[in-house]
């Protein structure tokens, strides 16, 4: 199959929310103090633990989306990094930047839902490693889009 417009859509949408998450995670390799304090101000237990576990969800995840490979399950990981850090560091609606952070990680969790429902697109790693399941699948979307 020839690769289309849709195609490259697909490949700048998983780069533009691959690079904020890849960004968040070496900010916390560079500056672990910081972050540890933040998690522990909001009362989170073992922040040190937390803090590992973030940044392993975040750059995998964000590697994941970037190369378009086990793309669902980099996904999977970001979706499981934005909701519990919504609702811990972004509840307090009292404050108009919080309110802002909130919707503004609601957009990202919609994006990263996208990408699992419709897939990488046919310039991905997955699309190579597995060209006729992904071709079915792409068929089947259009097919049902008609």
């Amino acid at each position: 199959m020839k690769t289309d417009w849709h195609d490259y859509l697909a490949l700048f949408g998983r780069i533009f929310i691959a690079a904020i998450f890849f960004m968040s995670g070496i900010n916390k390799i560079l500056a672990p103090g910081a972050t540890q304090e933040m998690m522990a101000q909001a009362g989170m237990p073992l922040p040190g633990l937390f803090l590992v576990g973030a940044i392993v969800l975040e750059i995998g995840g964000a590697l994941s989306l970037l190369f378009g490979a086990f793309t669902f399950w980099g996904s999977l990981a970001l979706l499981i990094f934005m909701i519990p850090t919504t609702l811990i560091f972004h509840t307090n609606f009292a404050d108009p930047n919080q309110m802002i952070h909130f919707m503004k990680n609601l957009a990202m969790i919609g994006g990263i839902l996208y990408v699992m429902g419709a897939g990488p697109g046919r310039i991905s790693v997955d699309a190579k490693r597995k060209p006729e399941s992904y071709r079915r699948t792409e068929a089947d979307a259009r097919r049902r889009a008609a």
